[in-house]
């Protein structure tokens, strides 16, 4: 009797569970059994297993072979197990010294003719396996870049099984011929799903750096709208675009990402898993270092928002947004179960998903913008412009944006038209993007001195006891937000969102703490009600 075992990992979400593939040989008729839960894509592996250990020359056991993934309760799917059950069974054959794959990690789809070929989720994997202990991994050639992102592992890529099997046995490694660069590399299809990032409405950057990014000197005016821009990108605020059709609501919102951070060595891990996972990490761009964009379809259902799926969900738009902007155009078109469901993200920075097949905790810190027009013709604020929408209809649309939704909204920005003068002055353009991001880099510096120590990083992370006993603004900076607050026009929670805005505003201008000034800015910005204070971009 012949006994080996081998480890991979199977993902629930965006996490990943080590998994110890055991391969057994008894005699009795040749015969393959695989255990443990596994789905239809994993059960079509004994097939590919066996034609593939066959084409790399090696001999298939005639015995009876029963192979085992254990935890057997943890469901497992996907061809990632192909690598480690092929080292098994071999190991039990003693073809290879079973001791040498008892503490490897292997991840990797075989082909019929013994070719590895590369997976998704291939850096959540690793992460687990680290996290588990393990130091050793072997991934396919294609996804070693982004395996390697994991400190502390040794990471082996190879092409093909005979390959492994050369390096396991200590025998000379066989080359395998080179992919033709005249043509697609059809190695990388197993990387990226069909459509994902069209459908989630990402717009990825180039591999090399050269792709178009949408400058904000190209939005004529605005000053208003700029200015709520750069305080949502300072402190992480959610922002609301209220206004007619071609004022240039879907352009700001575009450019946003343009003026935030780049992403911690952390934040572009935790990016990079959820992008792996999904299917829409470009190949060549192992690690993701920009904020992502992420702007669904106002016919997106709630399972493609928050997270869903057959079996076990798979990430949605809140978390391929994560660390970055989720651009929701126009928003009461969205169904709205969709929209509610968007209210626990929001303030936890995770969704928790429940399917009969598990649950599931999917990271989602984003920042959100949502565009939305004062009526279903749109023209319903232009004067002139001929709006025919009856009062019960306007009132109908503006009501598809929930209270509890809106009341976590900390800027609410009316975008007027565009004029004339604006638009065809060639003196007129405002900052570019690179003058606002180093503002804005700036300011969450500051923040992020301030809050050293604690568990946040961003003004709009911190509660609100926080800023009413620790960081508390100037005396008698809160004299207007209390009388907002009395009269009704503010919430409790609206005021500690005003304090939140409030001390982004004074670290944009580099002072300590904010003061009245800096507080009716923050209201003015959440209610929209004139407080005659400057809201020009940058004003110190």
């Amino acid at each position: 009797m012949g006994f080996a075992r081998a480890c991979s990992v199977a993902l629930v979400g965006v996490e990943g569970v080590v998994v110890e593939v055991q391969a057994d040989l008894e005699p009795g008729v040749a015969a393959f059994t695989l255990v443990g839960l596994p789905d239809k894509s994993l059960v079509e592996s004994r097939d590919r297993v066996r034609a593939a250990v066959v084409n790399s020359g090696a001999e298939w056991p005639q015995k009876k072979l029963t192979v085992g993934l254990s935890p057997a309760s943890v469901p497992k799917g996907g061809s990632g197990f192909d690598l480690a059950v092929a080292c098994a069974v071999l190991g039990a054959a003693e073809r290879i010294d079973p001791a040498a794959i008892a503490d490897v990690v292997m991840i990797g789809e075989l082909g019929l003719d013994g070719r590895v070929r590369p997976v998704r989720g291939v850096l959540p994997a690793v992460l687990a396996a680290a996290e588990a202990g393990y130091r050793q991994v072997v991934v396919p050639e294609q996804t070693a870049g982004e395996a390697a992102l994991v400190p502390g592992v040794s990471v082996l890529g190879v092409r093909s099984l005979r390959q492994l099997i050369a390096v396991l046995g200590d025998e000379p490694v066989p080359e395998e011929p080179p992919v033709d660069r005249g043509r697609p590399d059809t190695m990388l299809a197993g990387l990226m799903v069909p459509g994902a990032g069209l459908g989630t409405g990402l717009a990825p950057l180039a591999a090399d750096g050269t792709a178009h990014r949408p400058d904000l000197a190209d939005v004529a005016g605005q000053g208003r709208a700029r200015k709520a821009l750069e305080v949502a990108a300072a402190g992480g605020h959610h922002l609301l675009l209220s206004g007619p059709p071609g004022a240039g609501k879907t352009m700001l919102a575009e450019r946003l990402t343009a003026i935030l951070p780049p992403l911690s060595q952390q934040e572009s891990l935790e990016v990079t898993a959820v992008h792996s996972v999904a299917g829409i990490l470009p190949p060549g761009e192992p690690l993701i270092s920009r904020a992502p964009y992420c702007a669904p379809h106002h016919s997106a259902t709630m399972q493609s928002l928050v997270g869903g799926g057959n079996g076990l969900p798979r990430p949605g738009a809140v978390s391929l947004a994560h660390r970055g902007v989720l651009f929701l155009d126009e928003a009461p078109e969205f169904s709205g179960r969709a929209l509610d469901a968007l209210r626990q993200p929001l303030e936890s920075g995770h969704v928790v998903v429940a399917r009969a097949a598990g649950v599931v905790r999917l990271p989602a810190r984003f920042l959100m913008v949502l565009a939305a027009n004062p009526c279903p013709c749109g023209r319903h604020t232009l004067a002139g412009a001929g709006c025919e929408c009856p009062p019960s209809a306007v009132r109908r649309y503006q009501a598809r944006l929930s209270g509890p939704l809106l009341d976590r909204v900390d800027l609410r920005v009316e975008v007027e038209p565009v004029g004339r003068a604006d638009l065809m002055g060639s003196g007129c353009r405002g900052e570019s993007s690179a003058v606002v991001a180093d503002r804005v880099r700036e300011a969450r510096e500051r923040a992020a001195e301030r809050l050293a120590g604690t568990p946040w990083t961003t003004n709009s992370e911190v509660p609100g006891h926080e800023l009413r006993t620790r960081l508390v603004a100037a005396p008698g900076a809160l004299m207007a937000a209390e009388r907002d607050m009395e009269r009704g026009v503010l919430t409790a929670r609206g005021l500690d969102r005003v304090l939140r805005v409030a001390w982004t505003v004074a670290d944009l201008r580099a002072a300590g703490r904010p003061d009245a000034s800096d507080i009716a800015v923050a209201l003015e910005l959440r209610t929209g009600i004139q407080r005659g204070v400057p809201m020009q971009a940058g004003a110190r």
